[in-house]
């Protein structure tokens, strides 16, 4: 059992930057993957990066570039590093963690990028 608390969103200026964390209970050393998703209002929730076994990355095309997630194995902890942030990046954060054949979310932190 994982259990995954972020912490980090607030609200932000466009073109600012944020750091976000997921926080596991258990150890995610040896996950199939782990990653962050975003839901807008009114849009379904989409993958905006991740990291699977082996430590490849992949990120959607939108943040690609400005986007980084990365991981502490010792902490059980992963980040994802927010740069050049627009207002369509507005949305609440999840983190996931997936270790067949469990899928693993945290209760979700608020990133909002506004003047």
């Amino acid at each position: 059992q994982v259990q995954l608390v972020e912490s980090g969103g607030t609200l932000v200026q466009p073109g600012g930057s944020l750091r976000l964390s997921c926080a596991a209970s258990g150890s995610i050393f040896g996950a199939d993957a782990m990653g962050w998703c975003r839901q807008a209002p009114g849009k379904q929730r989409e993958l905006v990066a991740e990291i699977v076994r082996g430590g490849s990355t992949r990120y959607t095309d939108s943040v690609k570039g400005r986007f980084t997630i990365s991981r502490d194995n010792a902490k059980n902890t992963i980040y994802l590093q927010m740069n050049s942030l627009k207002p369509e990046d507005t949305a609440v954060y999840y983190c996931n963690v997936r270790r067949w054949p469990h899928s693993y979310w945290g209760q979700g932190t608020q990133v909002t990028v506004s003047t």
